[in-house]
């Protein structure tokens, strides 16, 4: 397993490589970035978030050497629609794309984050699982590529036989940091399939063999919104949903929910391994004291609460993820930083050009979190964000939905009757009641859905004043 010298890691000054006055000028004339994505890793399956079981020491690291945020969400919780918001910064009302058989146009991926880094002369790499299945990808806008289109599968021969795909895209990223040079800035981009199941498996979650005894000597408390009183609170819909059909599948026993959410963690850990070879060759290549690396989960991820498995909707375990931001020149004073800042994938694509020098396009929804990163207090951050999955699929129903530092509100699309969620996170952190049919809460009932109201109005006038209406229609 890759280790990384923890005094190098969290004092930003980690051994360079012999290099020339001239190269070493160079280098630190520019800021060099790394983003990397997890799939399906919700916000507490990390050491750094207060998780006491799983082992991520390397992710624990950079957070320890720069910024966690304790309140991080995807504006869609599902896997095409949330990468396309961290490749655009736009809510997925804005950027259109809603299915796997969606694809960028030209004129929309000209405004994501590696296009434009591509232009500011960035040495662009991509590896893992490119997430919009629609058309060809947009391999002439890197110059390192190994991504690939659909699931993917973590072992290249039957039997589960082979090296696994998370170590493959390990040896990726060293590539592509081994032929990066001090004179020109580069930018990777990383989207591990772990640790998201393999669907077609009877096991689900593949995880390494190499780490199949991590966890086996502990036993995960089940949560307690698995018990069946609180799927009954659910509409219909979801109760016969996908959601619920692999629930059964994963977690419907206590042998299996041990199993699944153990080789789940499993897998998360064999994500951080890669982090630590990563941060090792960045080392070893005299490159970690000028590259900023990000760290986000694509959309969080049941693990049996409310009866479900999966994502979709609009609970915390589905729309919550990880975000650590690593800035190796932090003072010292700034650093293992907890913000409680609300922030969302949308803030990915210009938090990364502004790390590098890189002005973001006007049309960007998303704000950069750089100024919370370096200890900044902003007086104007966002106190609410909008929530909307609009996927077709006859087994997930779609929600719409305001979430607020306190509040939460959902609707459940097509339902009839109307089918709302309101909870008072403030005093009901796992959602356990709803009160949407309480009288005592009938105004904040009312607000939710005026400012839900004001967020579509929005978007309407948005796009009519912009160029995207005229984009070439999805596939």
């Amino acid at each position: 397993m890759a280790t990384v010298s923890r005094r190098g890691l969290l004092a930003g000054a980690l051994a360079p490589a012999v290099l020339s006055t001239r190269a070493l000028s160079q280098r630190k004339a520019h800021t060099n970035v790394v983003f990397l994505l997890g799939d399906d890793h919700r916000w507490d399956a990390v050491g750094c978030m207060g998780n006491r079981v799983i082992r991520t020491p390397h992710l624990d690291r950079l957070a320890a050497g720069g910024a966690r945020f304790e309140n991080a969400f995807v504006t869609t919780a599902i896997c095409v629609t949330s990468r396309a918001s961290f490749f655009t910064g736009l809510y997925a009302r804005s950027h259109g794309i809603h299915a796997f058989r969606d694809r960028f146009a030209p004129a929309l991926f000209a405004k994501s984050y590696p296009a434009l880094l591509k232009q500011a002369g960035f040495r662009n790499g991509f590896v893992g699982k490119w997430g919009i299945d629609g058309g060809d990808m947009p391999v002439e806008a890197f110059d390192y590529f190994k991504g690939f289109q659909g699931q993917g599968k973590y072992f290249p021969e039957a039997g589960r036989k082979g090296k696994h795909l998370t170590e493959t895209m390990g040896d990726q990223m060293v590539e592509f940091v081994d032929a990066c040079t001090a004179d020109q800035p580069f930018h990777l981009s990383v989207s591990f399939k772990a640790p998201h199941v393999q669907d077609e498996d009877p096991l689900q979650f593949l995880a390494d063999p190499r780490h199949a005894q991590l966890y086996a000597d502990v036993d995960i408390p089940m949560p307690e919104t698995a018990d069946a009183r609180f799927v009954s609170q659910l509409p219909l819909s979801v109760q016969g949903s996908e959601a619920r059909r692999r629930w059964a599948v994963r977690f419907s026993t206590p042998e299996l929910y041990q199993r699944s959410v153990k080789n789940y963690y499993r897998m998360i850990t064999g994500i951080d391994d890669q982090v630590g070879r990563l941060m090792e060759a960045l080392e070893r290549r005299g490159l970690a004291e000028n590259t900023v690396v990000v760290y986000a989960g694509d959309n969080g991820f049941y693990l049996g609460e409310h009866g479900l498995a999966g994502k979709w909707f609009m609970h915390e375990e589905s729309i919550r993820v990880p975000l650590i931001v690593y800035d190796p020149r932090t003072p010292t004073a700034q650093r293992g930083q907890s913000r409680r800042e609300m922030a969302l994938n949308i803030d990915v694509a210009p938090t990364l050009l502004e790390f590098a020098g890189v002005n973001p396009p006007a049309s960007m929804q998303g704000r950069s979190v750089v100024p919370l990163v370096r200890g900044a207090h902003v007086d104007n951050w966002r106190r609410e964000w909008f929530y909307e999955h609009l996927f077709e699929n006859e087994w997930i129903p779609k929600t719409e939905g305001i979430r607020t530092a306190d509040w939460k509100y959902t609707e459940y699309l097509g339902e009839d009757p109307r089918f709302e969620e309101l909870f008072h996170l403030a005093t009901d952190s796992r959602e356990v009641r709803n009160l949407a049919k309480d009288q005592n809460h009938v105004d904040t009932l009312g607000r939710m859905r005026q400012r839900r109201q004001t967020w579509l109005d929005a978007f309407s006038k948005w796009t009519q004043q912009s160029n995207w209406a005229q984009l070439e229609p999805r596939v």
